[in-house]
């Protein structure tokens, strides 16, 4: 095959072959394209779109360019997974696999880290001191045999391509392309190895997908190539227009996850969690347990609240280093230096709490990269304590942040400011979920 012969396939808009797809992802991960034919690939991808079969072809591709766990074999039965589209105080992950794994379901996770104001799970992990996201594959499968709870990095030898690939979109403006945001994430997904796939699709402008109908689309996008890809998919479009929780930031999301794992939490966090294990725990049953949606509801309110959810993620924590007296006393984790609240001026409602504001408030005070490898302040954030729809009075608490630079500080007190506004008429509440889609 010749890579001009596939670039004009695509530029005029003709699909590719099962086979075209699959050598022009095994030559660039062998290094023997060059980046310019790549690049242009892309483009024209962008550009031109793929048909469904094109897209489960790209993905499988890149998810067999290396490394494939089969979790199955590993965990001894069904394994289920969840991925987030990442937001704004998205913690969720902290508490939804312990949560999950107390109901006596298996679940090892590959994470990923922060790049621009997306909290990344494996940094809010690193506020833990010592706990070990770099895990081999063998200790990786190790520690979810042993304990039925692993959450790691992912490793380089997983779904290559992907990265690959990725670091050419970057560079060339082909990020905002439905066909190759679908297939990088369940590429990693299918090659982590799980039978069943929660996934928690963002909406809103803290969110890469800013309306309803792009996140519906991509949301069934992903369900279609896991379906064609032969694992159980369910997908739920949530809300991303104000952040999830209270907590932004590394430390602080940590302690908030703690606190919901001891039974308290912000309501709206601690529903989406109760959501998305559900979910989850469903997958699992395979059709034969967990098929009450009320009963489930209990079991996982139980476990959330008498501790036991807290219990695995301990022993998760200690599995892979960490010292578990911050998770005793959440005191313990990187604190900020300066502490300061932001109060309402006027009476009202809240008509408005913007996610991407609020993201770039914590980001400013240091709790964000610009670029890989950009080192991050753990310590540092902002504390929401409002919610649309909610009414205040003069001098409520709107916000707290957390910082340890005082001209960082000021630049986030203007963002935060901006990024609230109060109406005179009542506002109603955002929901949590718009929709739910299901594959399986």
């Amino acid at each position: 095959m010749r890579a001009v012969d596939i670039l004009s396939k695509k530029r005029d808009g003709l699909p590719l072959t099962e086979a075209e797809i699959n050598w022009f992802v095994q030559t660039y991960t062998a290094g023997d394209l060059p980046d310019y034919q790549a690049s242009a690939l892309l483009m024209a991808i962008c550009i031109r779109g793929m048909s469904r079969e094109e897209i489960v072809h790209l993905t499988l591709a890149m998810a067999q360019s290396g490394e494939t766990l089969h979790l199955r074999d590993i965990l001894g039965g069904y394994a289920v997974d969840k991925h987030s589209s990442g937001g704004v105080g998205d913690k969720t992950t902290l508490v939804v696999l312990p949560l999950v794994a107390s109901c006596g379901v298996a679940v090892a996770k590959m994470s990923g880290r922060g790049l621009g104001f997306s909290g990344g799970t494996l940094d809010k992990l690193e506020s833990i001191r010592g706990y070990d996201v770099n895990l081999s594959t063998d200790r990786f499968e190790a520690l979810a045999k042993q304990n039925g709870i692993v959450l790691s990095g992912q490793t380089r030898a997983l779904a290559p391509a992907d990265g690959k690939l990725y670091a050419l979109r970057d560079v060339t403006a082909t990020v905002p392309s439905l066909p190759l945001i679908a297939s990088s994430i369940m590429s990693k997904k299918i090659a982590a190895g799980a039978d069943g796939i929660v996934l928690d699709v963002k909406m809103g402008d803290g969110a890469f997908m800013s309306n309803l109908e792009d996140a519906h689309e991509l949301a069934r996008l992903m369900v279609d190539i896991g379906v064609d890809a032969g694992r159980d998919m369910i997908a739920v479009i949530s809300d991303m227009n104000q952040p999830l929780g209270a907590a932004v930031g590394n430390a602080l999301e940590v302690a908030e996850a703690i606190e919901t794992m001891q039974g308290g939490g912000p309501a709206d966090f601690r529903e989406h969690c109760l959501e998305i294990a559900r979910h989850m725990l469903r997958l699992a049953g395979q059709g034969e347990q967990w098929t009450d949606a009320a009963e489930v509801r209990a079991l996982l309110e139980k476990n959330l609240n008498n501790g036991q959810a807290l219990a695995k993620f301990r022993l998760l924590a200690e599995a892979q280093g960490a010292d578990v007296r911050m998770i005793d006393d959440p005191s313990q984790l990187p604190q900020a230096s300066m502490v300061e609240t932001v109060d309402a001026k006027q009476a009202g409602y809240i008509a408005q709490v913007s996610a991407l504001k609020i993201a770039q408030a914590a980001f400013d005070l240091g709790a964000g990269r610009e670029k890989k490898g950009d080192p991050i302040d753990l310590a540092v954030g902002v504390q929401v304590h409002v919610n649309v729809g909610d009414q205040i009075e003069p001098g409520a608490s709107l916000v707290t942040l957390h910082a340890n630079d005082a001209q960082r500080l000021e630049q986030s007190r203007v963002l935060v400011q901006e990024a609230i506004t109060v109406s005179e008429s009542p506002v109603e509440p955002l929901p949590l979920f718009y929709d739910v889609i299901e594959g399986v």
